[in-house]
């Protein structure tokens, strides 16, 4: 059965080092499992809580610096209140569990509502999918691996679990015990998926704040930490014969003063690191999530994540959104002040083979979103914050918005009358297929949102109307495509003044 150990009771020296794996009933490394362990897929996910990736690049950090040239950098943003505040219970339940707070029901850091029995974490799923395999967990923050404050996050099917009573003052005196402990389980026996937390740089940004050195400091020392756990990977004995996958990822942000909790960019601050097979070195990312986290893991060691779960494994092949391909030809604010003026962000142009349709649309107004735009989330949620707009989790980099509540923000004449419309795609009479989409829709009356389709041309029929909110959504409407039709295409009205919005995102005909 698995064992949590306290920090309280847990004295670290060379002696009981050595001691730790009996004492967690370690699998015993035989030429048995060696030989497994020789053709078997691996996984290490790495959290530093709290953690700003551009301190990260400004630290003496030469280990995590390293991963991120030898592998892949993804920065992305969290939720806000009401989903969730950008605190450590919401932030590590995502990482853990693939799904976003509200499937996984974290809200902050009470676990109130904790919803783990239909969402597990990875390594639980791990277990159920593959008992075989080993599965380890090490953190110095009791709610991860032990029953205090709300936990586990990571459940007692996990084979091994260590939970030290983790300190805040800045220094993290338990992280060299957490390191020297995942550091003896990873070299010396065989886990196959493995999940390690560092607390200290958390502390820090609370005591000291993200600008300053003593942040970069505890950067700086858990780096070398970070550097004790790829050391143990790669000094197996069968690392040679290994298939390695390194993850590294944080909870949410810091301000600069220090503090998280809110709805500010810093604080709404992630990233994912990931170095293994397949991952270009040097590569960067705009459309990576927490929840990916999980599904990487879990595809790493051959647990197909499907769709129990939102998070997608890196490797996964691109689904060629059209909205992505946007991204170099993003522009900065032009009217907009909430958004902060070096942010590029927004376009009214359309990919190749879309269009706008603005022959109704008011003249006037804010230019960023005067008629469907196309926008990423660091920028179209800053132009006003606390509005819901930070619920957005499931658009994935570049989506098309129209936003009436910032466009009538400046002077206009007439109202808000848009419709983006897609290509024109190949279906065959008497036939059904499937629209799905991503969509974020915040209601009120007054505002109309529609999707409508049209076949061979004809007059474009509605086959979808919101009149509630439709909070972060994965839509999927059945098509009944009539007989003789030889083609179908979309259209997105969304039509009212000084009322919400309506965000879509890679739309696919299935």
């Amino acid at each position: 059965m698995p064992t949590v150990l306290s920090g309280r009771a847990l004295a670290v020296t060379a002696t009981a080092t050595a001691l730790l794996a009996t004492a967690l009933g370690a699998h015993t490394a035989t030429a048995e499992t060696a030989a497994t362990a020789a053709t078997a897929d691996k996984v290490l996910v790495i959290g530093i809580d709290g953690t700003v990736l551009d301190r990260v690049k400004a630290a003496n950090a030469p280990n995590l610096q390293g991963l991120m040239a030898q592998g892949l950098t993804a920065k992305s943003t969290l939720y806000a209140n009401p989903m969730a505040a950008t605190s450590s219970g919401p932030g590590w339940s995502t990482i853990a569990t693939g799904v976003w707070p509200d499937k996984h029901g974290v809200k902050d850091n009470t676990f109130t509502g904790k919803n783990y029995t239909a969402y597990p974490d990875f390594l639980t799923r791990i277990e159920n999918a593959k008992p075989a395999l080993n599965t380890y967990a090490a953190a110095d923050w009791e709610p991860l691996t032990s029953t205090d404050a709300g936990g586990p996050v990571f459940s007692a099917k996990v084979d091994k679990r260590l939970g030290l009573k983790g300190d805040r003052d800045g220094y993290g005196t338990e992280d060299p015990k957490i390191a020297a402990a995942a550091s003896a389980e990873l070299q010396g026996q065989n886990p196959d998926a493995a999940f390690v937390y560092f607390g200290q740089v958390d502390g820090a940004g609370h005591s000291y704040g993200a600008a300053s050195q003593q942040y970069l400091d505890a950067i700086g020392r858990v780096d070398v930490m970070v550097g004790q756990l790829l050391a143990a990977v790669q000094n197996r004995p069968t690392y040679a014969q290994e298939n390695w996958k390194i993850l590294v990822t944080t909870d949410h942000g810091h301000t600069d003063a220090g503090g998280h909790g809110g709805s500010t960019i810093q604080e709404r601050g992630t990233f994912v690191i990931a170095k293994g097979a397949g991952i270009p070195a040097g590569s960067v990312r705009s459309d990576v999530k927490l929840v990916d986290v999980a599904a990487t893991a879990m595809a790493q060691v051959g647990v197909d994540p499907g769709t129990a779960i939102d998070g997608i494994p890196l490797n996964a092949p691109d689904d060629n959104d059209p909205f992505d391909t946007l991204r170099p030809n993003l522009q900065a604010r032009v009217d907009d002040a909430g958004i902060p003026a070096g942010v590029k962000g927004f376009t009214h142009t359309p990919p190749a083979g879309w269009s706008i349709d603005n022959s109704k649309m008011g003249s006037g107004g804010v230019t960023e979103w005067a008629g469907w735009a196309f926008a990423t989330d660091e920028f179209w949620s800053q132009a006003q914050r606390d509005q819901w707009r930070e619920l957005n989790v499931r658009s994935r980099d570049v989506f098309a918005v129209a936003d009436s509540d910032e466009w009538d923000d400046k002077s206009h004449t007439g109202s808000y009358d848009s419709t983006l419309i897609t290509p024109k795609w190949a279906v065959t009479g008497g036939t059904t297929r499937n629209l799905t989409f991503q969509t974020h829709y915040h209601h009120e009356a007054g505002q109309t949102a529609q999707v409508l389709v049209s076949y061979n041309g004809a007059a474009p029929t509605v086959v979808k109307s919101y009149t509630a909110d439709a909070v972060a959504k994965a839509e999927s409407l059945t098509l009944q495509v009539p007989a003789g039709a030889t083609d179908v295409q979309v259209r997105f009205r969304y039509a009212g003044t000084n009322n919400w919005y309506w965000t879509v995102d890679n739309v696919k005909l299935g």
